[in-house]
């Protein structure tokens, strides 16, 4: 993050974390989609966190599902 990227891929990053950290990591990348336009694409199972994303692609059998 440090060189400011255009794209942002974040691969599960709350998956290992406690609740609190959770909240900060997501917190984190929104304040950088916000602050710096990045793009953040994040893959998640956390239900409650895709809830927060602007848009939410689901994948199912590796289709998109609509």
């Amino acid at each position: 993050m440090i060189t400011n990227p255009s794209i942002i891929l974040a691969d599960e990053p709350t998956g290992n974390l406690d609740t609190k950290s959770s909240e900060e990591i997501v917190e984190l990348l929104k304040k950088s989609n916000r602050d710096y336009k990045q793009t953040i694409i994040m893959i998640t199972h956390n239900m409650e966190i895709a809830k927060q994303a602007n848009r939410i692609i689901k994948l199912e059998d590796g289709k998109i599902k609509s």
